[in-house]
């Protein structure tokens, strides 16, 4: 009979009810068609040659099921089991230990591919539409994301799936044949299919249901926030008699502070690792004394108080000014936008608050710096190629069409990118790429180190790197980090437009604008005044004590009238606070250099400062003494911005979960900062407040 005579006839007929070999046929046929578009060619991670681990089996189960006269017989018997054995084989390979594998091929052997729909039990709420449509994905969205999607961020899903389903699907992502795949892929309909439309019959997909799972089936929960952050140990407590200095990469960086906010705000507690107490502090802008001029870009004020948390020790508070360019002096700036376009970015948070953020700070430019725009999803594109601000309107036409769509192939846009800015590359100005995005780069390049060595080899150019991210559930908090850091640049997060006008245009000077490259701290503490010290943050910037003169290696940098903060627990020579014991062999050899050095002892500290100039490769150098000068008898004695900061400093450890100040209450920290909290001309230590009170609340939960 004929195709067009077999559907004439379907079409008169009554569907029947779906059969276990109709829902198996159907299901692998589905699969197989997923792998012969070609969704899966580009496998950065896991199996290099593009299809997934259950591809093999694709193509021998799905012809044998589509022959009728194997179905339920003996022969399919014979074909299954080996085909269970090498599925058994693949999902275990990697210590997967969620579904039975014995029970797999029961099923399999006996014919049984599934006699209920999989069932799908609800947690929580979804933001965006029922769970029953997010359960589905259809082909475009499959072409879109190389994970697909299975919820919207927020919303957790518990998926079940008969022990067929799991034996049928396996996961591709981070190059692991799980079972936890089958939870993240739904089967794939025909492109332009309605997500109603895939809960046909024949096809016996995702049907949602309240009820409890099924005996032998396997309940997996799927975890839509894969946030990625820098594991990094808090400082510890070092003896000065064994380990007196301490030296740091200077820190600009603000994404912490923005990260945090939203976790509270959204109404739970941030992850501690998310938490970089110095970020945190030199998130607000503190009115420390400047210098006078540019010849020397940097003043250095410490300030020496008790410690609020802790009566047995002292803060020493060291605040860093650069000279801020007057906006008539501001160099030429050539910016290229690199823009994240991948299917992850079809969020409200995400592209559209990305384009509103870049159109405020093309309003913010002069008519005669440059903008280009590439983007990046799979391939790399260039929407706009260098193009003066004068031409306004064309680039905010540009940045109004971007879409999003596709993979997140994000090593090809860098280079790209940096291709542009080289071209368009202004002598003396500011050239710079100001890259968006969301989340991981998963095609190309991909893992931090690989990614670090591009940003490496092309900052040689004289162009900085600008990170700003977007969005939540997908963050790589810890690439951002990488690229920034090793780009000569910063890194912010952006979770709301005010957030944009902070760091693109009320702070443009100094996100853009760089006074100084390659900055480093180093603080020598005097064993005759200090017993033990602790850095409060920075545990991500440490740099090795011979780093400090060695000017070949790279640190932060500084831009225009930007502010740096750092913050010690110090504990004085005597206090019962004291951690650690006496040297028992060390006292002998330290006499004579006590002696030698017997000009210094009044001193407490010893700050340096190395930094180079824009262009320059030797570093300059600034010193600071500190003595008893420069101490206040209470915190309340303190300037006013000082005091704030220590709030600050005190409300991240206590998020990182730093054992210091367990016994230091919220209240405590709102008491400091309210009562410090001055003008406030745009309201960033009211809005601290508010989330000191939020987390205050959160925590006695």
């Amino acid at each position: 009979m004929t195709v067009d005579k077999e559907l004439e006839k379907l079409s008169h007929s009554t569907p029947p009810a779906a059969t276990p070999e109709a829902r198996a046929r159907a299901l692998t046929a589905a699969m197989q068609a997923f792998d012969t578009a070609g969704n899966n060619a580009l496998a950065p991670q896991g199996n290099a040659k593009g299809w997934r681990q259950s591809s093999i089996i694709n193509w021998i189960w799905s012809p044998a099921m589509n022959k009728k006269f194997l179905a339920g017989s003996a022969l399919a018997t014979l074909l299954v089991i080996p085909a269970a054995g090498y599925l058994t084989i693949e999902l275990t390979r990697n210590g997967s230990p969620i579904v039975d594998q014995t029970e797999i091929a029961g099923n399999l052997s006996r014919g049984e591919a599934s006699k209920q729909p999989v069932a799908v039990a609800p947690q929580a709420p979804a933001e965006n539409g029922t769970l029953a449509e997010q359960s589905v994905v259809d082909a475009q969205a499959l072409q879109d994301k190389e994970t697909p999607a299975v919820a919207k961020p927020g919303a957790a899903r518990i998926s079940e799936f008969d022990a067929n389903d799991i034996a049928t699907l396996t996961n591709k992502s981070e190059g692991s044949a799980t079972a936890l795949g089958a939870a993240k892929r739904s089967a794939p309909a025909a492109p332009g299919i309605a997500p109603q439309q895939q809960l046909a019959e024949p096809m016996a997909a995702i049907a949602p249901s309240p009820a409890p799972p099924a005996e032998g089936r396997v309940q997996i929960q799927l975890d839509p926030n894969r946030e990625r952050f820098a594991n990094a140990a808090a400082n510890p407590i070092k003896s000065v008699a064994t380990d007196p200095v301490s030296t740091f990469s200077a820190d600009v960086d603000s994404a912490s502070y923005a990260f945090v906010r939203r976790s509270l705000t959204g109404g739970a507690m941030p992850d501690p690792q998310s938490v970089r107490v110095e970020e945190m502090i030199n998130y607000f802008p503190y009115d420390w004394p400047g210098p006078e001029n540019a010849a020397q870009p940097f003043k250095a004020t410490v300030t020496v108080m008790p410690t609020p948390w802790n009566h047995d020790t002292e803060l020493m508070h060291v605040a860093i000014k650069g000279y801020d360019i007057a906006p008539a002096t501001t160099p030429h700036a050539n910016l290229v936008f690199l823009v994240d376009v991948s299917g992850s970015m079809d969020e409200p948070d995400k592209l559209p608050l990305l384009k509103s953020a870049f159109r405020l700070l093309v309003n913010r430019l002069k008519a005669d710096d440059t903008v280009s725009i590439v983007t990046y999803a799979g391939n790399a594109g260039t929407v706009l190629s260098p193009t003066r601000v004068a031409e306004k309107s064309k680039i905010l036409s540009a940045i109004d069409k971007l879409e999003p769509g596709g993979s997140t192939g994000g090593a090809e846009g860098i280079e790209a990118a940096y291709d542009l800015a080289k071209q368009a590359f202004v002598k003396d100005g500011v050239n710079r790429v100001m890259l968006a995005t969301d989340g991981d780069f998963n095609v190309g390049p991909s893992s931090d180190e690989d990614l670090k060595r591009i940003i490496e080899e092309r900052r040689r150019d004289g162009i900085f790197l600008t990170v700003l991210g977007f969005g939540r559930g997908n963050l790589n908090d810890s690439l951002m980090q990488t690229l920034a850091q090793n780009g000569n640049g910063s890194a912010a997060y952006i979770d709301t437009l005010a957030e944009a006008q902070k760091t693109l245009v009320e702070e443009a000077g100094s996100t853009l604008f760089p006074i100084a490259s390659d900055v480093k701290f180093q603080v020598e503490f005097n064993p005759e005044r200090i017993a033990e010290y602790r850095l409060i943050g920075y545990e991500t910037r440490a740099l090795k004590r011979e780093d400090f003169n060695n000017d070949r290696v790279d640190a932060g940098d500084i831009g225009s009238g930007h502010s740096v903060t750092a913050i010690y627990e110090i504990t004085p020579k005597g206090s019962p606070a004291v951690m650690n014991d006496d040297l028992r062999y060390g006292a002998a050899d330290r006499a004579p250099a006590a002696a030698a050095d017997s000009t210094h002892q009044g001193e407490l500290a010893f700050v340096k400062m190395r930094y180079k100039r824009p262009g320059e490769d030797k570093s300059a150098l600034i010193t600071t003494p500190v003595n008893d000068g420069n101490a206040v008898a209470t915190i309340d004695a303190a300037p006013q911005d000082v005091r704030f900061s220590v709030a600050v400093a005190a409300f991240g450890q206590k998020l990182s979960r730093i054992a210091a100040v367990d016994s230091y209450s919220y209240q405590a920290i709102a008491d400091i900062a309210a009562a410090s909290r001055g003008t406030d001309t745009f309201g960033y230590r009211s809005d601290f407040l508010s989330l000191v009170r939020l987390a205050d609340g959160l925590s006695q939960r």
